[in-house]
């Protein structure tokens, strides 16, 4: 399979830098988004680590697929993680504490793999409809889920940004992996909270059914900015070539 790919990482409003990292590897047809977290530097160094570290093992992988796309996923966020608390506990003290968001898209031979730890997102618009596939590591939706407070409380509660799991922060993490038969004219999009933070699944539906498909993230990054834009922003959009 191949795909169309509109991808853009923004510091937004409010930051002094960017702590996002983004992945378009048509190679490997593996595109990522990742959010740093940790200190001034901390963020920026665990979210291009993990990015790294994923796209090396993926590409040994599609050369010599030992063993299953799941397995390989969970490697790849496994030793991520590993690399990432190992850098900030024995090479740099000073990152002690840093990890990152990571959610994933992974074609292979012709199935998709979505990969996610932490609250960076991926949404599938298909059929005039939105649906957000991958479900938050955050505090927010634990108390949501347990009935502590409601889905329309949670976007105005203190704390909504608070993670329950990250890659890097401990030496192990467990990845959540979603498998998809690819359906004729969905598109897929991967951001980080900079853009579901401040702009609702609602409205980027409306701007899905409104824009350009080549002008959805420049647009998404936009509204974010409008919003507030208090976090960096990062967007993908991939659509197989042969949708609508």
């Amino acid at each position: 399979m191949r795909f169309e790919v509109w991808a853009q990482t923004d510091v937004g409003l409010k930051r002094d830098i960017n702590q996002d990292a983004i992945l378009v590897d048509h190679d490997s047809n593996l595109f990522i988004v990742a959010d740093g977290m940790g200190g001034h530097k901390g963020g920026e160094v665990a979210s291009a680590l993990a990015v790294e570290t994923v796209q090396e093992i993926i590409a040994k992988r599609r050369v010599e697929p030992k063993q299953s796309p799941r397995k390989v996923l969970s490697e790849c966020y496994r030793e991520a993680s590993s690399r990432i608390h190992h850098k900030s506990t024995h090479e740099s003290p000073d990152l002690m504490g840093m990890g990152t968001t990571m959610v994933l898209f992974w074609e292979f031979k012709g199935r998709i793999y979505i990969g996610n730890v932490g609250d960076s997102r991926c949404y599938v618009f298909i059929d005039q409809n939105m649906w957000q596939l991958t479900e938050d590591h955050s505090l927010i939706n634990e108390q949501v889920r347990a009935g502590v407070i409601s889905e329309e409380e949670a976007p105005h509660v203190v704390g909504r940004n608070v993670i329950t799991r990250s890659v890097g922060f401990e030496r192990d993490v467990m990845v959540d992996v979603l498998e998809r038969e690819p359906t004729p004219g969905e598109t897929y999009l991967l951001c980080s909270d900079g853009l579901s933070g401040l702009v609702t699944p609602e409205r980027m539906l409306e701007i899905f059914l409104h824009t350009p498909i080549e002008d959805v993230v420049a647009k998404c990054i936009k509204e974010a900015k409008a919003a507030g834009g208090d976090d960096n922003i990062s967007v993908i959009v991939i659509r197989p070539k042969n949708a609508g």
